[in-house]
């Protein structure tokens, strides 16, 4: 039996430490979504400007490519393990950039995945390219796509359009990247911000249902979820990251936070900070 890292208090989110590749075969248990946040491989010693300074775009170890035969490789290793952790009529979602979402791509077709939409989050502060020798890199894809081509999916089609406005919303989402009271507890140097998460989970899951992160760094996916109402696990390799996500959800347990973070949760869903 996996010991867990955290579990709170209400049993609705649970932390477990591990290699993705170790710990999905231990346990049977079925989700209805998963978002999924893998490495991008593209940490090359290159560099990017952060915060008006310019810093290196590696990562860490994790994120270093070795090859397209490497990334082809892990992709489809890790789809397998998370396919089988996912109800019939359950989605998942992906993101990435020019650096993985191809292949990641090429293998949900491989696996029988059905692709619904690939989302282009286009950030509204992206940082500068210093170079200029070439676009402003600021967007990112996210790639949503059931387990089943004929099992219908869940998607919560009118709130989405109540929050574009009364007009059907599109797959560009223009959301602002996160903001400092996000990062309270710490930051994951991927970390997404929760305006996403939310939309995500609000556009394809209804109260109660189970989420997957299975690489959950700050575990922004779990924090959205509980928020919520949902429940969630996380998986992660690097304790200094649980630790963050851990706080992250004892930080709402308290009202007072839990009560500011809900009044910001509307203008989150308008991709406001």
């Amino acid at each position: 039996m996996i010991k867990p890292y955290f579990k709170s208090g209400d049993k609705a989110f649970t932390l477990l430490q591990g290699d993705v590749f170790e710990v999905l075969p231990q346990f049977d248990f079925k989700f209805d979504m998963v978002f999924a946040d893998p490495p991008y491989f593209l940490s090359n010693d290159g560099l990017t400007v952060k915060n008006g300074k310019i810093s290196s775009v590696n990562k860490g170890n994790w994120d270093r490519s070795k090859g397209f035969e490497f990334i082809n490789d892990f992709n489809r290793r890790w789809l397998r393990l998370v396919r089988d952790k996912m109800k019939e009529d359950a989605t998942i979602w992906i993101s990435g950039t020019m650096h993985n979402i191809f292949s990641i791509g090429q293998i949900l077709i491989e696996l029988n995945f059905k692709i619904l939409n690939i989302v282009t989050w286009q950030k509204t502060n992206p940082p500068p390219n210093f170079s200029c020798r070439y676009f402003t890199h600021s967007t990112e894809q996210i790639i949503w796509a059931r387990k089943n081509a004929k099992v219908p999916h869940y998607f919560n089609y009118e709130l989405m359009k109540e929050i574009n406005g009364g007009k059907q919303m599109t797959d560009v989402w223009t959301l602002p990247a996160i903001a400092a009271w996000e990062k309270t507890c710490g930051k994951h140097p991927t970390q997404k911000p929760l305006s996403l998460l939310v939309r995500i989970i609000l556009a394809s899951t209804k109260q109660h249902a189970w989420i997957l992160d299975p690489f959950t760094g700050s575990s922004t996916t779990g924090i959205a979820a509980n928020l919520l109402e949902r429940k969630f696990l996380g998986i992660d390799l690097e304790a200094v990251y649980l630790e963050i996500s851990k706080q992250r959800k004892l930080e709402i347990e308290n009202e007072e936070t839990l009560n500011r973070y809900m009044a910001k949760l509307k203008n989150c869903l308008y991709g406001k900070q």
